[in-house]
């Protein structure tokens, strides 16, 4: 690459959303640049600690680009079923057989998905990947941004994609303003093999310590994510890998028998963030850079790559007759993403104060909604459509 190059966009950060953006326009006209400090982890025969649970409508938007025929099938476990319990005795399943769908879910590996997305991104013509690489300097340039790296080069770009996480520098330099509203909570996660076969199920606990969630891998693994206040997750990962496998099954109910520790334990601090902007005249927010939400649904990923389908969907649409960062693509992005974005996180922020709040009265009220879902199918497979996207 010269020392100052045109694209017409620019993807900061190669995570998973990131590359997808890049791979949703590869086989377009456009120039494109991805910006990224290091490349994915190299394939292990271990499992991810990092693991996620991908929508049909995230499966659709993969398979789009050949991205999740490339995965292995061994590592991926659908999910065929939800059984979420109460802190009161209240229980709601939900079916894939019910709903008329294969699988509610797919688990898959982090590290998996973005090696994928790379390898597609990678050998195409038209993108530019630039990585090790770390941005110094962004300023506009007409209509236009300029991104200064810190190895001197220079990337002028009708636009800059901000896919560079919850801390996004994108967001900051470009002047967007994010409320974060931490939730005092982490999330610990750690996989465990199970002494009794989990059957596809995704199991979920609201607990007086938190809420904890089964989430299965294929064979008898499973992968956990516990959300509980920050000093109860110190409490947990200071565990020797053993007594932490114990209180993990305890805390199940022993649901899936006897846990043994497959890797050791990890937390991340957990907030609610609300950004300013998700796009102004040539730029735009995708994954992190534009939203957090509590993970008690598992959807902080799926909202990424709707993100991700959307801007790639309407850029695509103005690729001939304007440029992908035109204030109108701009705008239509952001009004199509708002309500997605606003419900997510209206249903995961409600639902964890609900059940954060300490009582009898509270307890008895959220433990009575969740039978009444659980009885009333209408209801419930309505909740199973919207997941589903």
């Amino acid at each position: 690459m010269s020392a100052d190059a045109t694209f017409d966009v620019v993807v900061v950060g190669a995570g998973l959303v990131g590359a997808s953006v890049a791979a949703a326009l590869a086989d377009t006209t456009l120039s494109i640049a991805v910006v990224e400090r290091a490349p994915p982890p190299p394939a292990s025969a271990e499992w991810d600690t990092r693991i996620y649970a991908i929508s049909p409508a995230s499966v659709r938007f993969l398979e789009s680009f050949g991205v999740w025929q490339a995965l292995d099938r061994a590592r991926i476990q659908p999910v065929r079923r939800m059984d979420v319990s109460g802190d009161a005795g209240s229980r709601i399943a939900f079916s894939a057989y019910d709903a008329g769908v294969a699988a509610l879910a797919h688990i898959v590996e982090s590290g998996a998905m973005q090696r994928a997305l790379w390898a597609r991104v990678a050998g195409q013509a038209n993108v530019a990947m630039l990585c090790p690489a770390r941005c110094a300097s962004l300023e506009r340039d007409g209509k236009r941004w300029r991104l200064g790296l810190e190895d001197g080069r220079s990337i002028v770009a009708n636009l800059v994609v901000g896919a560079d996480g919850r801390d996004s520098w994108v967001r900051g330099h470009a002047g967007i303003g994010a409320k974060l509203e931490p939730y005092g909570d982490s999330g610990v996660v750690a996989n465990f093999a199970t002494e009794r076969a989990h059957e596809g199920t995704a199991f979920q606990w609201f607990r007086a310590d938190g809420i904890l969630a089964y989430l299965p891998l294929p064979g008898n693994r499973i992968s956990i994510v516990w959300s509980t206040p920050e000093a109860h997750a110190r409490e947990l990962t200071a565990l020797d890998p053993a007594a932490l496998a114990a209180r993990v099954a305890a805390a199940g109910g022993e649901q899936l028998g006897r846990l043994e520790p497959l890797t050791p334990a990890a937390a991340f601090p957990l907030a609610l963030m609300d950004v300013e902007h998700l796009a102004l005249g040539g730029l735009a927010l995708v994954g992190d850079a534009a939203h957090a939400v509590h993970p008690l649904a598992g959807q902080g990923v799926n909202l990424g790559f709707g993100d991700a389908r959307v801007l790639a969907a309407l850029v695509r649409e103005r690729e001939i007759f304007r440029t992908p960062g035109d204030p109108t693509v701009m705008r239509r992005y952001e009004r199509a993403r708002r309500e997605d974005i606003l419900a997510m996180r209206f249903v995961t922020h409600g639902l964890q104060r609900l059940f954060s709040l300490p009582g009898r009265v509270p307890a008895a009220v959220r433990n009575l909604g969740m039978n009444f879902t659980d009885d009333v199918g209408v209801l419930k497979n309505l909740l199973i459509r919207q997941a589903l996207g």
